[in-house]
């Protein structure tokens, strides 16, 4: 069952790719693949199936909604709107002549966009999956899981023993709240946007920026006398050698979260570019030859990214587990050279 659950998912998956350049005109691989991994104001799911999303706009204080669609005439093609005009997927305050003022200050978009609202879906599920499974071990104390806790369970037992106390220790029960919601909540995304339509939200950089700068607050806010003295005075180096060391610790704290931004970034928006770039060949080729490699290379990358989609939230979720471990961690040096005078 689950073996044709995965198959039926890249099925659809791949339909979802194949059907963009069905509109005609010429085909731009480019303008296409563009189209799947960035933002949005509508949602596209599949041909003929657009969802106009909500445009909120504070303009010098002024609030004003409306809908997306009023961007779109006829032939969808995009046309001012009540003073404002939508160029290369933003929104700016148009002139006289209808021409993006990209130099306008007072303008502040608080839009629902694609990702904004591929993240209230997720998180939507996140409480539906976790309130069930609360809920299940509520009417069921003791007792073997079932359902969706049967699933959910070992999962979370291995982010506990494997994860969090493995790379935190005695103190990792704190952490766990926050550890369990960046892994759900990476995975869960990685999958959605793998879906027919989906958005691909954690390829955004703003996203990963966020997931890692809260990495850093907590690391920074966690650590002890011990962490902050291997910063500013790390243990075997010479004093006059502080000016220099200081400076690099302190960018070392920095280079952590930022690795963590750039890898879930990069390698999920490359898995999508990936995947759309073998579907491209099969309409700039136009080959019977081309086709049925294509889709085989495609489906294969289907595979492996929804071994991917799991395998960089279990990365995020580790490395942030270990920044944790080292703010925590006590120095039993000292206590072990006492020891050893005695």
């Amino acid at each position: 069952m689950k073996k044709l659950l995965v198959l039926l998912f890249s099925f659809l998956t791949i339909t979802a790719y194949a059907a963009e350049p069905a509109e005609g005109g010429e085909f731009k691989p480019g303008d296409m693949i563009t189209h799947h991994i960035a933002d949005d104001y509508t949602w596209h799911f599949a041909d003929g199936v657009v969802l106009y999303l909500p445009v909120i706009l504070v303009d010098n204080g002024e609030v004003n909604v409306f809908s997306s669609s009023n961007f779109y005439n006829e032939n969808h093609e995009i046309v001012p709107y009540n003073n404002y005009v939508m160029d290369h997927g933003h929104i700016y305050k148009a002139d006289a002549a209808g021409e993006p003022m990209v130099d306008y200050a007072g303008l502040y978009d608080l839009s629902i966009t694609k990702n904004v609202a591929s993240m209230f879906v997720s998180v939507a599920l996140l409480f539906f999956v976790f309130f069930g499974i609360a809920s299940s071990y509520k009417k069921n104390p003791g007792k073997a899981p079932r359902g969706m806790q049967s699933f959910f369970e070992p999962i979370i037992i291995f982010i506990r023993d494997e994860i969090a106390k493995a790379n935190i220790g005695p103190k990792y029960e704190r952490y766990m709240p926050y550890l369990l919601t960046v892994f759900f909540f990476i995975w869960f995304n990685n999958l959605l946007g793998l879906m027919p339509g989906g958005a691909n939200l954690t390829g955004n950089i703003a996203v990963t920026l966020v997931l890692a700068a809260l990495t850093l607050l907590i690391t920074v806010f966690s650590g002890n006398k011990n962490y902050w003295a291997h910063i500013f005075a790390t243990p075997g180096v010479p004093k006059w050698l502080a000016p220099i060391m200081i400076p690099v610790e302190l960018i070392g704290i920095l280079t952590k979260p930022f690795s963590l931004m750039v890898r879930l970034f990069a390698n999920i928006t490359a898995g999508h570019i990936i995947i759309l770039s073998l579907f491209s060949l099969i309409f700039i080729f136009q080959s019977v030859a081309v086709g049925p490699l294509s889709v085989a290379f495609a489906t294969f990358m289907n595979f492996l990214e929804l071994f991917v989609a799991l395998l960089q939230a279990y990365i995020f979720t580790l490395l942030s587990a270990m920044y944790f471990g080292g703010a925590v961690e006590e120095h039993h040096h000292d206590e072990h050279a006492h020891g050893e005078a005695h």
